[in-house]
């Protein structure tokens, strides 16, 4: 739990909100742009897709009939909820890294406040402002639920062993966040979150599975042009925050699945040869035609992978469940 005045400050009814007294060394969004601008394979970290803008786009993303991951995996949980927590066995503490609204969280929750008098519920975000909403609606929802949030980055969370549990702990990993990471980052990641938990913790983990690439690349580059915009807004938030010359008309989006790699690949690719000032970093960036700024990779999983990736950082697979088309899973891995 977080203790008031050390750990953290009450902030409603059964919430604490804990922030860093320290907060991590981070590079800034100017500090990444240069890098990834000045690189000689351009790219742009995705985390930077969501400012205000870019969430309302995600949002829409997870709307569109060919985004299914979200749908995918809300089915899941909305079915195995009870099933995953008699499978770890209680009672619990829930973790959950990058817990953004916490839409999908109250599934979990219910079902554990249906097989536990109480539960703690620890989510971690980069944004205080999105855990007290999202936290002040659950104990609103769930009278027998406390809250302790950590407003840090869960890396930085994990490296200072920062949070504190007591019952065995169920923590969550989901959207297919993972697969976010090259496979290197993704072992390292989890190798810090099981180090993090006792023998029998369990980590529910969503990965999106691997399918036909003109699903997968449907998913990632809709015929209505949402995701584009997704992806451009970066562009435009580099405009708006460094002062950027960035014109979004004369840069096309693609998404590409490499089989090889197992990976759904983004980018933005220059429609013509230019220079674009970035007033704030003194930079004039150069692009020649058809060069690319690599935005993100998407990595999809077979079973195989998922017990492979497992057994490199300390968990093993116990169970996994699908939705009803085999699209996505997620697993319950336990600490070894």
């Amino acid at each position: 739990m977080i203790v008031p005045g050390d750990y953290g400050t009450a902030v409603g009814e059964r919430l604490f909100l804990y922030r860093s007294p320290q907060p991590a060394l981070t590079a800034s969004f100017a500090d990444d742009v240069r890098a990834g601008l000045t690189a000689r394979e351009k790219y742009l970290a995705p985390k930077y897709f969501y400012d205000s803008l870019g969430s309302a786009l995600f949002e829409a993303i997870c709307e569109l009939p060919e985004y299914y991951l979200t749908r995918s995996e809300t089915e899941i949980l909305d079915r195995y909820a009870p099933e995953m927590l008699a499978t770890l066995g209680g009672p619990v503490e829930l973790v959950e890294f990058g817990s953004g609204s916490a839409r999908k969280t109250r599934v979990v929750v219910a079902a554990a406040l249906e097989a536990q008098d109480a539960l703690t519920y620890h989510p971690i975000d980069i944004s205080p402002s999105a855990l007290v909403a999202a936290s002040s609606a659950l104990v609103g929802e769930f009278g027998r639920l406390t809250v302790s949030a950590y407003a840090s980055d869960y890396v930085d969370v994990l490296a200072n062993a920062r949070l504190r549990t007591s019952a065995r702990v169920l923590a969550m990993f989901l959207g297919s966040n993972i697969g976010n990471y090259e496979p290197e980052g993704a072992v390292e990641l989890l190798r810090a979150m099981s180090a993090s938990f006792k023998p029998g913790d369990g980590l529910l983990l969503g990965t999106d599975l691997k399918k036909d690439a003109a699903i997968l690349e449907r998913a990632y580059n809709d015929p209505t042009g949402v995701t584009a915009a997704f992806d451009k807004n970066v562009l435009a938030r580099i405009n708006r925050e460094l002062g950027g010359g960035f014109d979004l008309d004369a840069f096309a989006f693609a998404a590409r699945y490499d089989a090889t790699r197992g990976s759904v690949d983004s980018f933005l690719i220059a429609q013509r040869g230019m220079s674009v000032p970035i007033a704030e970093l003194g930079l004039d960036v150069r692009f020649s035609v058809a060069e690319t700024i690599h935005t993100e990779s998407s990595h999809k999983f077979s079973a195989d992978d998922i017990a492979a990736l497992a057994a490199q950082s300390g968990f093993r697979v116990v169970r996994a469940w699908t939705d009803d088309a085999e699209r996505f899973a997620v697993s319950l891995l336990v600490v070894i």
